[in-house]
């Protein structure tokens, strides 16, 4: 296993990413599925530059991306989305693609279950189709349910990957969604077994991993039972403070205004938060690695 770092949690220059990656002990990154952002060459260059591998991308469900929309269009233009993060991954030397099927925030469905179950399947088989032929592996990753109505725990996330039914299909463990619906994460990290293809490190209250109460040694240990070597990347967004104590948010974000373009910022304050001040988003993935790395090194 190897530490990895997501970029979509922090908007800043990819060079800025990667320099306090590299300097903080990670060896590689999981892009934000954005594949307009990111020149392949460029930022192959970057990594290089850094000694930098990319893990993959995850998809960045936010908008009118949704898997499960009534709309045949919407839905054509989703898939179509999401394979273009599978091309952006592949040109990267990537491994995985994280793939969320449905909008984020969205937490009623709009059509049968299912109807909106068949759509979701044979969006991802078209998916997993196209990304097996780059040779990159598809991770569905659960959201905890205040987040999505639709793939919420290891149960339903498996039940999708046995309905597709291709090899490349498997799962993401992200501790802080899953902390939230299992009863039993270790157990669950036992019933996903080798179907974990990625995993999402943050801590049971989405701050950094040993900032909160979930046991990291036992984690990790399970993990390595079950034969996972693939990254576990840093993937906190805390709770902003927005009280006098936490100087109105000023003390983990940056002023306003903002130089970032809707889409992301819409997705940021979906989840409760803005840009972070780079102080305090260095400091994060600091406690990250103080946390993992004795583990797994």
């Amino acid at each position: 296993m190897h530490l990895s770092t997501h970029t979509w949690m922090r908007p800043e220059p990819l060079e800025l990413t990667l320099k306090r990656a590299t300097s903080l002990g990670y060896k590689s990154i999981e892009l934000a599925g954005e594949p307009n952002r990111y020149s392949v060459n460029e930022t192959a260059a970057l990594l290089s530059k850094y000694n930098l591998t990319c893990w993959g991308a995850v998809t960045l469900m936010y908008g009118s991306r949704n898997l499960a929309a009534v709309d045949q269009a919407q839905r054509d233009n989703t898939i179509s989305y999401m394979k273009n993060v599978v091309d952006l991954a592949a040109g990267l030397r990537g491994e995985i693609v994280t793939l969320v099927p449905c909008t984020v925030g969205k937490l009623q469905p709009s059509a049968s279950s299912s109807d909106e179950w068949d759509w979701v399947v044979n969006g991802v088989r078209e998916v997993a189709l196209h990304a097996s032929e780059k040779g990159i592996r598809i991770a569905i990753e659960p959201l905890n349910r205040f987040e999505t109505y639709l793939i919420t725990n290891t149960s339903q996330a498996l039940q999708l990957v046995d309905t597709v039914n291709m090899p490349n299909v498997g799962v993401t463990f992200d501790t802080f969604h899953l902390n939230m619906e299992e009863p039993d994460l270790l157990a669950a990290i036992r019933m996903c077994g080798n179907k974990i293809f990625d995993v999402h490190l943050g801590d049971n209250n989405r701050l950094a991993p040993g900032d909160g109460s979930l046991d990291w040694p036992r984690i990790v240990k399970t993990l390595r039972e079950v034969g996972y070597h693939g990254a576990l990347a840093f993937e906190s967004m805390p709770p902003i403070d927005r009280t006098p104590r936490g100087a109105f948010g000023s003390s983990q974000m940056k002023p306003e205004p903002w130089d970032v373009d809707p889409g992301t910022l819409q997705f940021l304050k979906d989840h409760a938060s803005g840009v972070l001040r780079e102080d305090y988003y260095s400091g994060m993935l600091a406690r990250t690695a103080e946390t993992i790395l004795p583990l797994i090194e």
